[in-house]
């Protein structure tokens, strides 16, 4: 419809210049004040149309064909009032019928084809006569010849400009179902994971649970509990034991299946503060430059875990590739989060850039590398945020999360 409506001012300002340049250049005596009717009903028709897409939405098949019909009977009606099919202009026609079978269903197209060819009848026999200027049948003849190669020029003008308009729109559409069709096989593929993932863990519980027991009673046999050296490893088996049964429980909880605890409701500033206390005690980070830059660090959100465990693998990325230094940064305001982490290793390949997000695209070359910023992505998008990476200026490279406070909100989680 806008296509149509660009279109068709285009028409409405080259109809204003024709008529005056055939009333007052060749001296061709013309209905002036009907004709400018007409083209006064054509700006009106397209201020209407101007408003109506926004306020109704998606256009009609119907809509667009009443708007062609309304084109047809304008152009009929201005060649009525000069010369009928004497007039060169009655070949505007057949770009009424191309934008039809362009943009209209084919009944629609059909339609317009035998209105047109009635009306292009119709006018052999009913038509307001020219009044030409006096002279003789050369020189009428060559302003007939020039009133063609005029219309020649519109027709294909317009509908090289509608054409290469109308390509570009269905280029950007493939894209946009291209986009829709990947992020579709993606979320499958999240799916696949998230079922191994969750069947791994079911599987991995009962292990643990024994594993949890034995070391228990170890712990109280008289041999282990006589030698301090024996006692500490027992206790940090168990501590290992521990945090693995953790990590199985955040995947059973991000899988949507609790294994009979509630979701924890914390802070933004206790949130983060433990996601980097549990990080730092776990991994061998030499310095993390942790800032919380909050304005209501006190806002109760949910403690998520997957979040929690999306973030932990940014950080781990950024320590890989950074084993000295890793920065991480956390802003927003009243309606947003900004999670920046920073490294200072040799940042991110070009293609990688390009490629943010994809599975198995990673510079680590191991099977499997590529999936955490591909999940990482993934469960991001899931909240309603976007993931951004980027090279450092200095070297580095820098993973940027921002995320809307409506997605760990507590009502925004209790309506799901």
């Amino acid at each position: 419809m806008l296509q149509l409506i660009q279109l068709r001012w285009i028409a409405v300002v080259g109809q204003i210049l024709t008529i005056g340049f055939v009333e007052f250049v060749f001296g061709v005596a013309l209905p002036l004040l009907p004709m400018l009717l007409v083209v006064s009903g054509l700006v009106v028709l397209n201020l209407f149309s101007l408003l109506r897409p926004r306020a109704q939405g998606d256009v009609s098949n119907g809509a667009l064909f009443a708007g062609l019909l309304v084109d047809v009977a304008a152009l009929t009606a201005l060649l009525y009032f000069s010369g009928g099919a004497t007039n060169p202009f009655v070949f505007l026609y057949p770009l009424q019928v191309t934008l039809a079978a362009v943009l209209l269903e084919a009944w629609s197209t059909w339609t317009l084809v035998a209105i047109t060819s009635l009306c292009f009848a119709g006018l052999t026999l009913f038509y307001v006569p020219l009044q030409l200027p006096s002279g003789s049948h050369e020189e009428l003849f060559q302003l007939h010849i020039i009133g063609m190669l005029i219309c020649f020029v519109m027709d294909v003008a317009l509908l090289v400009v509608f054409m290469t308009r109308i390509n570009r729109n269905l280029r950007a559409r493939d894209a946009r179902l291209a986009d829709l069709r990947q992020r579709a096989a993606e979320e499958d593929h999240i799916v696949r994971m998230g079922l191994l993932a969750s069947g791994a863990a079911h599987e991995l519980g009962t292990p643990l649970a024994t594993l949890s027991v034995i070391l228990g009673d170890w712990k109280r046999m008289p041999v282990f509990r006589e030698s301090p050296e024996l006692l500490a490893e027992i206790e940090d088996m168990q501590a290992e034991v521990k945090r693995c049964k953790t990590i199985v429980t955040g995947i059973l909880l991000s899988a949507g299946e609790a294994r009979g605890e509630h979701p924890e409701v914390t802070t933004i500033a206790a949130f983060f503060d433990d996601l980097v206390e549990d990080w730092t005690a776990t991994r061998p980070v030499r310095e993390l430059a942790y800032e919380l830059q909050i304005d209501d660090d006190e806002r109760s959100i949910v403690s998520d875990s997957a979040l929690k465990q999306i973030l932990g693998n940014v950080l781990d990325n950024a320590l890989e590739a950074s084993p000295d230094w890793v920065g991480f940064k956390v802003s927003g305001d009243d309606d947003s989060l900004t999670l920046a982490v920073r490294d200072r290793g040799p940042g991110f390949a070009p293609e990688m850039l390009a490629q943010l997000g994809k599975p198995y695209q990673s510079s680590k070359g191991r099977p499997g590398g590529g999936l955490g910023l591909f999940l990482v992505v993934n469960v991001v998008r899931k909240l309603g945020g976007r993931v951004e990476a980027r090279n450092v200026e200095g070297g580095g490279a820098m993973v940027t999360l921002r995320l809307p406070l409506a997605a760990l909100s507590i009502g925004d989680r209790g309506e799901r």
